[in-house]
C-alpha cells in the first residue's frame, strides 16, 4: 500500500513537472520599426539563415500568419496589426527542429507585445482559389532546402509597385490566395492543391487598385460578416480584371460559402518592449 501510495505520488510530481514545462522560445530577438517605404515600392520578406529568422518590413498580421498556420486574413484584430511594420530577427536554440519555430513566435508576441489571442470561427462567402479547366501555367520556383538539424525558413518576398504591378518570389500559392484576399471584398481560399513554391507576377489595371485600396482591412466574424465600408457589398464581384490575370496564370476564382477560423487578437500593444 505505501508503495502504491509512493508511485501515486511520484506520477502526480511528474505530471506536474510537464504541465509547467515552459513553451518553445527563441535565445534571443530583436524587434525594430521597418524603414519606410521607398520608390512606391513595398517589400516583405520572411526568410532566415539556418538556426535563425530575419523578417523584413512585416505586420504583426504577417506573423500572426506563420505564428498560428492561417491566412492574414483570418485575423482579427485593431486595424494597426496590417499598417505596422517591423524587422525582427531572432535566434533559435541549438538543435531546435524547425516546427517549432511557430510556437516561439507565439511566445515572441505574447511577451514582446502582451498579445492575448482566442479562435472563432464563422461561415461566410468567400473565393476558392482552384486550377482552371487547362491546368496551371504557373513557374516553378528555384528553392534548396536546408538539409541540416537546426531550423530556418524559406526566402521569398511579395512586392506592389505603384503602377499596379504584383509580384510574389518563392512563394506557395496559399500565400499567393492570402495576397489576394488583402486586395478584394472578402477572403479567397487556396484549394489548387498544388504544393511547392512559385514565382507569380500579376497585371492589374489602376483604376482597379484604386478601387480596391478604399477597402480596409478584414475586421473579422461579427453580425452579418465583415463590414466593408464604402466598398462593394458583401455579395457584389470586383473588378474583372483581377479575375483574368489569375485565369492567365492557369488558375481561377469561384464564389463559395465557406467555413472560416479566425484568430482573434484580444489584446496587444504597438510598441514591443525593449529589445
Amino acid at each position: 500500500m505505501i508503495r502504491d501510495l509512493a508511485g501515486a505520488t511520484l506520477f502526480v510530481l511528474a505530471s506536474c513537472a510537464v504541465q509547467t514545462q515552459p513553451p518553445p522560445a527563441f535565445e534571443v530577438a530583436s524587434i525594430k520599426p521597418a524603414a519606410p517605404m521607398t520608390g512606391g515600392r513595398m517589400m516583405v520578406r520572411m526568410g532566415g539563415d539556418p538556426g535563425r529568422i530575419n523578417y523584413t518590413g512585416v505586420t504583426l498580421k504577417d506573423v500572426l500568419a506563420r505564428a498560428y498556420d492561417v491566412k492574414r486574413y483570418q485575423i482579427s484584430g485593431p486595424s494597426w496589426l496590417d499598417s505596422e511594420r517591423y524587422d525582427i530577427v531572432a535566434k533559435v536554440p541549438d538543435g531546435a527542429p524547425r516546427e517549432q519555430i511557430p510556437a516561439m513566435l507565439q511566445s515572441l508576441l505574447a511577451e514582446r507585445f502582451k498579445m492575448a489571442v482566442h479562435r472563432e470561427s464563422k461561415q461566410q462567402p468567400a473565393y476558392a482559389l482552384v486550377v482552371g479547366k487547362n491546368g496551371p501555367k504557373l513557374k516553378k520556383s528555384e528553392v534548396t532546402g536546408d538539409s541540416g538539424a537546426r531550423a530556418t525558413e524559406p526566402r521569398g518576398t511579395m512586392m506592389m509597385s505603384s503602377n499596379g504591378r504584383l509580384e510574389a518570389r518563392k512563394t506557395t500559392l496559399g500565400a499567393f490566395s492570402d495576397l489576394l484576399s488583402k486586395l478584394l471584398d472578402r477572403p479567397v481560399v487556396d484549394l489548387t492543391k498544388l504544393e511547392g513554391y512559385y514565382d507569380i507576377t500579376l497585371e492589374v489595371a489602376m483604376e482597379d487598385l484604386a478601387g480596391m485600396r478604399k477597402l480596409p482591412a478584414m475586421a473579422g466574424p461579427g453580425p452579418g460578416g465583415p463590414r466593408q465600408e464604402g466598398g462593394p457589398a458583401p455579395d457584389s464581384a470586383p473588378s474583372a480584371s483581377i479575375f483574368t490575370a489569375v485565369q492567365q496564370l492557369g488558375l481561377k476564382l469561384d464564389t463559395r460559402k465557406l467555413p472560416i477560423d479566425y484568430i482573434v487578437v484580444g489584446q496587444a500593444n504597438k510598441v514591443p518592449t525593449e529589445n
